[in-house]
Protein backbone atom coordinates (compact mmCIF):
# COMPACT_ATOMS: atom_id res chain seq x y z
CA UNK A 1 0.00 0.00 0.00
CA UNK A 2 2.83 2.41 0.80
CA UNK A 3 4.51 1.73 -2.54
CA UNK A 4 1.18 2.21 -4.25
CA UNK A 5 0.61 5.59 -2.59
CA UNK A 6 4.16 6.60 -3.45
CA UNK A 7 3.59 5.62 -7.07
CA UNK A 8 0.38 7.64 -7.28
CA UNK A 9 2.15 10.64 -5.72
CA UNK A 10 5.02 10.42 -8.19
CA UNK A 11 2.56 10.14 -11.08
CA UNK A 12 0.59 13.14 -9.86
CA UNK A 13 3.71 15.29 -9.52
CA UNK A 14 4.94 14.35 -12.98
CA UNK A 15 1.57 15.08 -14.58
CA UNK A 16 1.24 18.36 -12.70
CA UNK A 17 4.77 19.43 -13.61
CA UNK A 18 4.63 18.63 -17.31
CA UNK A 19 1.04 19.78 -17.83
CA UNK A 20 2.17 23.43 -18.01
CA UNK A 21 3.96 24.24 -21.30
CA UNK A 22 6.07 26.89 -19.56
CA UNK A 23 7.35 24.34 -17.07
CA UNK A 24 8.20 21.94 -19.89
CA UNK A 25 10.16 24.73 -21.53
CA UNK A 26 12.07 25.46 -18.31
CA UNK A 27 12.82 21.81 -17.63
CA UNK A 28 13.74 20.63 -21.13
CA UNK A 29 14.87 23.62 -23.20
CA UNK A 30 16.61 25.84 -20.66
CA UNK A 31 19.35 23.31 -19.72
CA UNK A 32 20.27 22.92 -23.39
CA UNK A 33 20.33 26.68 -23.88
CA UNK A 34 22.52 27.20 -20.82
CA UNK A 35 24.90 24.47 -21.97
CA UNK A 36 25.34 26.27 -25.29
CA UNK A 37 25.97 29.56 -23.49
CA UNK A 38 28.59 27.93 -21.27
CA UNK A 39 30.29 26.35 -24.27
CA UNK A 40 30.64 29.68 -26.09
CA UNK A 41 31.13 32.12 -23.25
CA UNK A 42 33.34 30.29 -20.75
CA UNK A 43 36.81 30.95 -22.11
CA UNK A 44 39.87 32.84 -20.96
CA UNK A 45 41.68 32.70 -24.30
CA UNK A 46 42.45 35.96 -26.08
CA UNK A 47 41.83 35.77 -29.82
CA UNK A 48 41.65 39.36 -30.96
CA UNK A 49 43.32 42.38 -29.38
CA UNK A 50 42.76 45.74 -31.06
CA UNK A 51 46.21 47.34 -31.01
CA UNK A 52 47.27 50.90 -31.72
CA UNK A 53 50.64 51.13 -33.49
CA UNK A 54 52.67 54.36 -33.41
CA UNK A 55 56.06 54.05 -35.09
CA UNK A 56 57.96 57.33 -34.92
CA UNK A 57 61.27 55.58 -35.75
CA UNK A 58 59.99 54.02 -39.00
CA UNK A 59 63.02 51.77 -39.36
CA UNK A 60 63.31 48.31 -40.79
CA UNK A 61 63.74 46.86 -37.31
CA UNK A 62 60.62 48.57 -35.94
CA UNK A 63 58.56 47.53 -38.94
CA UNK A 64 59.73 43.95 -38.54
CA UNK A 65 58.73 44.01 -34.88
CA UNK A 66 55.26 45.31 -35.70
CA UNK A 67 54.96 42.60 -38.34
CA UNK A 68 55.79 39.97 -35.72
CA UNK A 69 52.87 41.13 -33.59
CA UNK A 70 50.31 41.54 -36.37
CA UNK A 71 51.17 38.24 -38.03
CA UNK A 72 50.55 36.32 -34.81
CA UNK A 73 46.78 36.37 -35.41
CA UNK A 74 46.21 37.88 -31.95
CA UNK A 75 47.10 41.55 -32.36
CA UNK A 76 45.03 43.51 -34.89
CA UNK A 77 46.32 46.98 -35.82
CA UNK A 78 43.77 49.76 -35.41
CA UNK A 79 44.07 53.27 -36.80
CA UNK A 80 44.49 55.49 -33.73
CA UNK A 81 46.30 58.53 -35.08
CA UNK A 82 49.99 59.10 -35.50
CA UNK A 83 50.97 60.32 -32.04
CA UNK A 84 51.37 58.84 -28.60
CA UNK A 85 48.65 61.12 -27.23
CA UNK A 86 46.08 59.93 -29.75
CA UNK A 87 46.95 56.31 -28.99
CA UNK A 88 46.50 56.87 -25.26
CA UNK A 89 43.19 58.59 -25.92
CA UNK A 90 42.05 55.57 -27.95
CA UNK A 91 42.83 53.30 -25.02
CA UNK A 92 40.98 55.58 -22.61
CA UNK A 93 37.97 55.39 -24.91
CA UNK A 94 38.22 51.55 -25.09
CA UNK A 95 38.89 51.61 -28.82
CA UNK A 96 42.10 49.62 -28.34
CA UNK A 97 43.25 47.16 -25.69
CA UNK A 98 46.99 47.37 -26.36
CA UNK A 99 49.56 49.73 -27.86
CA UNK A 100 52.89 49.24 -29.62
CA UNK A 101 54.87 52.47 -29.40
CA UNK A 102 58.25 53.31 -30.96
CA UNK A 103 59.88 56.63 -30.18
CA UNK A 104 62.16 58.43 -32.63
CA UNK A 105 65.22 56.62 -31.22
CA UNK A 106 63.70 53.20 -31.92
CA UNK A 107 62.88 52.33 -28.31
CA UNK A 108 59.77 50.21 -28.02
CA UNK A 109 57.01 50.22 -25.43
CA UNK A 110 54.16 47.69 -25.28
CA UNK A 111 51.13 48.83 -23.27
CA UNK A 112 48.07 46.81 -22.24
CA UNK A 113 44.89 47.91 -20.46
CA UNK A 114 45.19 46.67 -16.86
CA UNK A 115 41.48 47.25 -16.12
CA UNK A 116 40.70 44.15 -18.19
CA UNK A 117 42.01 41.86 -15.47
CA UNK A 118 42.79 38.33 -16.66
CA UNK A 119 42.71 39.29 -20.34
CA UNK A 120 45.37 41.91 -19.71
CA UNK A 121 47.69 39.35 -18.17
CA UNK A 122 47.11 36.90 -21.02
CA UNK A 123 47.75 39.66 -23.57
CA UNK A 124 51.00 40.62 -21.85
CA UNK A 125 52.00 36.96 -21.88
CA UNK A 126 51.48 36.72 -25.64
CA UNK A 127 53.54 39.87 -26.13
CA UNK A 128 56.32 38.43 -23.95
CA UNK A 129 56.40 35.28 -26.08
CA UNK A 130 56.73 37.33 -29.27
CA UNK A 131 59.47 39.50 -27.79
CA UNK A 132 61.35 36.51 -26.42
CA UNK A 133 61.81 35.24 -29.98
CA UNK A 134 63.45 38.47 -31.10
CA UNK A 135 67.03 37.91 -32.16
CA UNK A 136 67.88 41.08 -34.09
CA UNK A 137 66.92 43.61 -31.42
CA UNK A 138 68.15 43.85 -27.85
CA UNK A 139 64.88 43.97 -25.95
CA UNK A 140 64.44 44.73 -22.26
CA UNK A 141 60.91 43.76 -21.25
CA UNK A 142 59.31 46.04 -18.64
CA UNK A 143 55.59 45.47 -17.94
CA UNK A 144 53.37 48.22 -16.49
CA UNK A 145 49.62 47.64 -16.17
CA UNK A 146 47.42 50.69 -16.47
CA UNK A 147 44.49 51.44 -14.13
CA UNK A 148 45.22 48.29 -12.11
CA UNK A 149 49.00 48.38 -11.56
CA UNK A 150 49.21 45.22 -9.44
CA UNK A 151 46.69 43.30 -11.59
CA UNK A 152 44.69 42.49 -8.47
CA UNK A 153 41.71 40.38 -9.37
CA UNK A 154 39.42 42.03 -6.82
CA UNK A 155 39.82 45.35 -8.66
CA UNK A 156 38.35 43.58 -11.69
CA UNK A 157 35.65 41.49 -10.01
CA UNK A 158 34.31 43.54 -7.10
CA UNK A 159 32.70 46.27 -9.28
CA UNK A 160 31.01 43.52 -11.26
CA UNK A 161 29.72 41.89 -8.10
CA UNK A 162 27.68 45.04 -7.43
CA UNK A 163 25.74 44.55 -10.66
CA UNK A 164 25.21 40.83 -10.07
CA UNK A 165 24.09 41.30 -6.47
CA UNK A 166 21.51 43.93 -7.44
CA UNK A 167 20.34 41.72 -10.31
CA UNK A 168 19.64 38.72 -8.08
CA UNK A 169 17.95 40.63 -5.27
CA UNK A 170 15.70 42.93 -7.30
CA UNK A 171 14.86 40.33 -9.95
CA UNK A 172 13.72 37.73 -7.43
CA UNK A 173 11.80 40.23 -5.30
CA UNK A 174 9.96 41.81 -8.21
CA UNK A 175 9.28 38.45 -9.87
CA UNK A 176 7.26 37.43 -6.81
CA UNK A 177 5.24 40.66 -6.78
CA UNK A 178 2.26 39.73 -8.95
CA UNK A 179 2.33 35.96 -8.64
CA UNK A 180 2.21 36.20 -4.86
CA UNK A 181 -1.03 38.13 -5.14
CA UNK A 182 -2.44 35.31 -7.22
CA UNK A 183 -1.39 32.59 -4.79
CA UNK A 184 -2.63 34.22 -1.58
CA UNK A 185 -5.93 35.20 -3.18
CA UNK A 186 -5.66 38.99 -2.98
CA UNK A 187 -5.62 39.47 -6.75
CA UNK A 188 -9.43 39.46 -6.75
CA UNK A 189 -9.41 42.47 -4.44
CA UNK A 190 -7.02 44.30 -6.77
CA UNK A 191 -9.27 43.50 -9.74
CA UNK A 192 -12.29 45.18 -8.19
CA UNK A 193 -10.30 48.17 -6.91
CA UNK A 194 -10.05 51.39 -8.94
CA UNK A 195 -6.24 51.19 -9.12
CA UNK A 196 -4.79 51.55 -12.59
CA UNK A 197 -2.23 49.29 -14.18
CA UNK A 198 0.62 51.79 -14.10
CA UNK A 199 -0.18 52.63 -10.47
CA UNK A 200 -0.03 48.98 -9.55
CA UNK A 201 3.28 48.49 -11.36
CA UNK A 202 4.74 51.62 -9.83
CA UNK A 203 3.66 50.57 -6.37
CA UNK A 204 5.37 47.24 -6.88
CA UNK A 205 8.63 48.65 -8.23
CA UNK A 206 9.42 51.66 -6.08
CA UNK A 207 10.07 49.73 -2.83
CA UNK A 208 12.39 47.33 -4.62
CA UNK A 209 14.12 50.21 -6.39
CA UNK A 210 14.83 51.81 -3.03
CA UNK A 211 16.25 48.51 -1.80
CA UNK A 212 18.46 48.31 -4.87
CA UNK A 213 19.84 51.83 -4.39
CA UNK A 214 20.62 51.11 -0.75
CA UNK A 215 22.39 47.87 -1.69
CA UNK A 216 24.47 49.65 -4.34
CA UNK A 217 25.56 52.30 -1.86
CA UNK A 218 26.32 49.67 0.77
CA UNK A 219 28.40 47.44 -1.51
CA UNK A 220 30.20 50.44 -3.03
CA UNK A 221 31.14 51.57 0.47
CA UNK A 222 32.51 48.13 1.28
CA UNK A 223 34.41 48.04 -2.03
CA UNK A 224 36.11 51.37 -1.34
CA UNK A 225 36.69 51.11 2.41
CA UNK A 226 37.36 47.38 2.85
CA UNK A 227 38.85 46.25 -0.47
CA UNK A 228 40.39 49.66 -1.24
CA UNK A 229 38.96 49.71 -4.75
CA UNK A 230 39.57 53.22 -6.13
CA UNK A 231 36.47 55.18 -7.06
CA UNK A 232 37.95 57.55 -9.62
CA UNK A 233 34.69 58.55 -11.28
CA UNK A 234 31.58 60.48 -10.36
CA UNK A 235 29.26 59.10 -7.68
CA UNK A 236 26.21 60.98 -9.06
CA UNK A 237 26.87 59.39 -12.45
CA UNK A 238 27.08 56.00 -10.77
CA UNK A 239 23.73 56.56 -9.03
CA UNK A 240 22.13 57.66 -12.29
CA UNK A 241 23.44 54.47 -13.89
CA UNK A 242 22.00 52.48 -10.99
CA UNK A 243 18.53 53.96 -11.57
CA UNK A 244 18.63 52.98 -15.25
CA UNK A 245 19.90 49.52 -14.32
CA UNK A 246 17.07 49.04 -11.81
CA UNK A 247 14.59 49.86 -14.56
CA UNK A 248 15.89 46.75 -16.34
CA UNK A 249 16.07 44.35 -13.40
CA UNK A 250 12.69 45.38 -11.99
CA UNK A 251 11.10 45.40 -15.43
CA UNK A 252 12.39 41.89 -16.12
CA UNK A 253 11.19 40.70 -12.71
CA UNK A 254 7.71 42.13 -13.17
CA UNK A 255 7.50 40.63 -16.65
CA UNK A 256 8.42 37.23 -15.20
CA UNK A 257 5.79 37.72 -12.50
CA UNK A 258 3.03 38.47 -14.99
CA UNK A 259 3.70 35.32 -17.05
CA UNK A 260 4.15 32.97 -14.06
CA UNK A 261 1.31 31.24 -12.27
CA UNK A 262 3.19 30.13 -9.16
CA UNK A 263 6.15 31.38 -7.16
CA UNK A 264 8.01 28.21 -8.10
CA UNK A 265 7.69 29.04 -11.78
CA UNK A 266 8.81 32.61 -11.13
CA UNK A 267 11.87 31.44 -9.19
CA UNK A 268 12.94 28.97 -11.87
CA UNK A 269 12.45 31.56 -14.60
CA UNK A 270 14.58 34.02 -12.63
CA UNK A 271 17.48 31.60 -12.58
CA UNK A 272 17.00 31.01 -16.31
CA UNK A 273 17.47 34.77 -16.76
CA UNK A 274 20.29 35.21 -14.23
CA UNK A 275 22.72 32.57 -15.51
CA UNK A 276 22.87 33.65 -19.18
CA UNK A 277 22.87 37.32 -18.17
CA UNK A 278 25.88 36.67 -15.93
CA UNK A 279 27.78 34.63 -18.50
CA UNK A 280 27.18 37.19 -21.24
CA UNK A 281 27.99 40.20 -19.07
CA UNK A 282 31.79 40.13 -19.27
CA UNK A 283 31.96 39.61 -15.51
CA UNK A 284 34.42 36.74 -15.74
CA UNK A 285 34.88 36.00 -19.43
CA UNK A 286 35.84 38.69 -21.99
CA UNK A 287 33.09 39.52 -24.45
CA UNK A 288 35.69 40.17 -27.15
CA UNK A 289 36.60 36.46 -27.11
CA UNK A 290 33.05 35.30 -27.86
CA UNK A 291 31.77 34.52 -31.38
CA UNK A 292 30.37 37.52 -33.30
CA UNK A 293 26.74 36.42 -32.92
CA UNK A 294 27.11 36.02 -29.15
CA UNK A 295 28.89 39.40 -28.91
CA UNK A 296 25.96 41.02 -30.69
CA UNK A 297 23.51 39.32 -28.32
CA UNK A 298 25.31 40.81 -25.31
CA UNK A 299 24.19 44.28 -26.42
CA UNK A 300 20.70 43.29 -25.24
CA UNK A 301 22.03 42.37 -21.80
CA UNK A 302 21.67 45.21 -19.27
CA UNK A 303 24.12 43.48 -16.91
CA UNK A 304 26.85 43.84 -19.53
CA UNK A 305 26.29 47.60 -19.76
CA UNK A 306 26.15 48.09 -15.99
CA UNK A 307 29.35 46.12 -15.36
CA UNK A 308 31.09 48.19 -18.04
CA UNK A 309 29.95 51.40 -16.37
CA UNK A 310 30.99 50.20 -12.92
CA UNK A 311 34.48 49.19 -14.00
CA UNK A 312 34.99 52.32 -16.07
CA UNK A 313 33.78 54.52 -13.21
CA UNK A 314 35.76 52.81 -10.47
CA UNK A 315 39.03 52.08 -12.26
CA UNK A 316 39.33 54.66 -15.05
CA UNK A 317 37.19 57.54 -13.84
CA UNK A 318 35.49 57.89 -17.21
CA UNK A 319 32.48 60.18 -17.43
CA UNK A 320 29.34 60.72 -19.44
CA UNK A 321 31.23 61.43 -22.68
CA UNK A 322 32.54 57.86 -22.70
CA UNK A 323 29.72 55.96 -20.99
CA UNK A 324 26.70 57.45 -22.75
CA UNK A 325 26.23 54.49 -25.17
CA UNK A 326 25.83 52.08 -22.24
CA UNK A 327 23.52 54.50 -20.41
CA UNK A 328 21.38 54.93 -23.52
CA UNK A 329 21.20 51.16 -24.02
CA UNK A 330 20.01 50.62 -20.44
CA UNK A 331 17.43 53.41 -20.80
CA UNK A 332 15.94 51.87 -23.94
CA UNK A 333 16.01 48.30 -22.62
CA UNK A 334 14.54 49.32 -19.27
CA UNK A 335 11.75 51.35 -20.87
CA UNK A 336 10.89 48.41 -23.14
CA UNK A 337 10.80 45.91 -20.27
CA UNK A 338 8.63 48.10 -18.04
CA UNK A 339 6.26 48.85 -20.93
CA UNK A 340 5.82 45.18 -21.80
CA UNK A 341 5.36 44.25 -18.12
CA UNK A 342 2.68 46.93 -17.71
CA UNK A 343 0.86 45.80 -20.85
CA UNK A 344 1.02 42.17 -19.72
CA UNK A 345 -0.70 42.95 -16.42
CA UNK A 346 -4.46 42.54 -16.66
CA UNK A 347 -7.02 43.12 -13.95
CA UNK A 348 -8.79 39.94 -14.99
CA UNK A 349 -8.34 36.27 -14.18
Amino acid sequence: MRLGRLGFMLRKELIQTFRDPRMRMIILVVPVFQTLIFGYAVTTDVHRVNTAVVDLADTRASRDMVRRFTSSGIFYPVEAGGSFGEAWEAMDQNEVQAMILFDADGRMQFVTDGSRGISSGVTAGYAAQILSGTVRLPVALSVTALYNPLLESRFFYVPGVIALMVLVITLILSSMAVVREKEIGTMEQIMVSPIRRWEFILGKTLPFAAIGIVDILLVSTVAVSWFHIPLRGSMPLLLMSAVLYLMNTLGAGLLISTVSRTQQQAMLTCFFFIFPATLLSGFAFPIANMPPLIRAATLLNPVRHMITILRETFLKGNGLSTLWPDLLAMLLLGAALLTVATMRFRKTM
